[in-house]
């Protein structure tokens, strides 16, 4: 009696899951992402951009492809060539939109870098 219980159970948890397939167009519905990429024998996006850092795919030479133009932020700035631009001017360029804004927050962040 108890077993003819648990197959009538296991039965109607079956047909749960086969509607829930048929609703999502024959999908199957997955607990997690990780139990479909493990089902599917795929790696997840996460391990993909750690094999990408290990082999020096997108995550090298970051800095030489951020530095279009060299000089272009202190020609804006009106600072000579040979000169250090001072932390006030480039706190206020920092916060200004487009372009000489963008440069100038990254030249903040190499600076940072540096020390």
């Amino acid at each position: 009696m108890l077993q003819e219980l648990l197959l009538s159970v296991e039965r109607i948890e079956v047909n749960k899951m086969v509607k829930k397939i048929k609703e999502y167009g024959g999908k199957e519905v997955y607990k997690s992402k990780a139990a479909m990429m493990k089902h599917e024998k795929k790696e997840s996006p996460a391990m993909e951009k750690k094999e990408g850092m290990k082999k020096g795919g997108s995550t090298s030479k970051w800095i030489q492809k951020a530095i279009k133009k060299p000089g272009s932020l202190k020609k804006a700035l009106g600072v000579k060539q040979d000169k250090k631009i001072p932390a006030g001017k480039l706190a206020k360029a920092a916060k200004m939109p487009g372009k000489m804004g963008q440069r100038a927050r990254l030249a903040q962040t190499l600076k940072k870098l540096k020390k």
